[in-house]
């Protein structure tokens, strides 16, 4: 690792916690450093190479929220939010626009510690295992073609790997594409939020909520109708299904 890579940026106005988080992270073996403002974070990002970011919402006169959508236009690291605002609204705000988890201050710097080495984990498999998935994928429900269609000029193209609309390649996050590739290998039955969290987060403590705004999002990409989706059903309850008869195979030509 070179002098501007790092595995994790924190990002919090209160120097100490800031300073003291980084440090622990660094005895620990990951190379951590800090910042205490929107636009340190902004020149930090320009010129380094980052692997995670921890991100507290009160950051002066700018909102963690802001940076967050900004990072999101550049950027695909997960991004934690810290924050000792506790309200429901809040969590649903950073996981809506970006944020891959939500920690709620008071926390301790060993747990913390823990969550962000088992998501660097993860995401460090992201790409590997969308390329497995995608291979199961093509054996489990479109054998010999590379696109599979969800609606005229929407279709997910299994060997690049990218999903287009109209022609244009679409913004589609790599444990966005997990999770729907997962669902398609598995269409036509009921996956739970139990199998999910296990083998696409990998992680059994991320909460139904976490899943329930990714659905979404890959949602607003693929289905005619958000109000009555065709595609991703939800079985309250349970979980999600992908039905067979909702998708369309093409040759990619």
């Amino acid at each position: 690792m070179n002098d501007t890579e790092y595995k994790v940026l924190m990002i919090d106005d209160d120097e100490l916690i800031a300073r003291s988080t980084a440090e622990y992270f660094g005895i620990l073996g990951l190379k951590t450093a800090y910042v205490t403002s929107y636009d340190a974070a902004v020149e930090f990002l320009d010129t380094h190479e980052i692997s995670l970011l921890l991100l507290d919402i009160n950051l002066g006169d700018r909102s963690g929220f802001d940076l967050c959508k900004k990072v999101r236009e550049n950027y695909d690291m997960p991004i934690l939010f810290i924050s000792a605002r506790t309200s429901d609204d809040d969590v649903i705000i950073a996981l809506n626009i970006g944020g891959d988890d939500y920690i709620k201050k008071p926390y301790t710097l060993g747990v913390l510690f823990a969550k962000v080495k088992a998501i660097l984990g993860r995401y460090e498999k992201a790409k590997e295992a969308a390329q497995l998935a995608a291979g199961a994928q093509d054996k489990a429900v479109c054998a010999d073609n590379s696109r599979i269609y969800f609606r005229e000029g929407v279709y997910l193209d299994t060997s690049m790997h990218k999903l287009m609309i109209d022609g244009r390649q679409e913004e589609f996050r790599a444990m966005e594409y997990k999770l729907l590739t997962y669902l398609l290998e598995n269409a036509g039955r009921v996956v739970t939020k139990e199998e999910l969290l296990k083998n696409v987060w990998e992680d059994e403590y991320t909460g139904d909520g976490t899943i329930s705004v990714h659905i979404r999002h890959i949602r607003e990409k693929i289905e005619p109708d958000l109000k009555e989706p065709a595609i991703i059903k939800t079985v309250w309850g349970v979980g999600y299904v992908v039905e067979q008869d909702a998708i369309m195979c093409g040759d990619g030509a």
